[in-house]
């Protein structure tokens, strides 16, 4: 493990958690399918937090860190003990990195809005299911 800071391929501001995790096991030489299998999760599931769908239980981000040999810290955040930056890395034009990082935001702003339509749709349901 190698000690990274906030600022480099995968602090907060380049990288999710779901980009994290999927470095992460890659660099183990995992598929998803067995990281699934030792965590004990459906594919799917896991499938779900490395595409920021959903994100895991402390338990199982525990788990994964451990498996992984990563710290939670850096899968949650990017700092602490992880990954290095690869190798062949690229330099981003600063108008290119804006553009990702208000494509993420984006993407976690409709995250969020689909989270709530789901509460305000199940909130609907009991209310006509208890027919008030």
């Amino acid at each position: 493990m190698e000690q990274t800071d906030t600022n480099d391929w995968y602090g907060p501001d380049a990288a999710t958690f779901g980009d994290r995790l999927a470095a992460a096991r890659e660099a183990a030489g995992m598929t998803q399918k067995q990281l699934a299998k030792r965590l004990g999760v459906k594919l799917g599931t896991l499938n779900a937090w490395e595409n920021d769908m959903s994100e895991p239980r402390a338990n199982r981000l525990s788990m994964m860190a451990g498996i992984l040999n990563v710290s939670i810290m850096w899968l949650l955040t990017g700092e602490g003990d992880g990954l290095a930056a690869p190798e062949d890395e690229v330099t981003i034009p600063p108008e290119i990195n804006d553009l990702l990082v208000e494509i993420r935001d984006l993407k976690a702003q409709i995250g969020a809005s689909a989270e709530r339509l789901g509460r305000l749709e199940k909130k609907l349901r009991l209310t006509l299911k208890s027919g008030t």
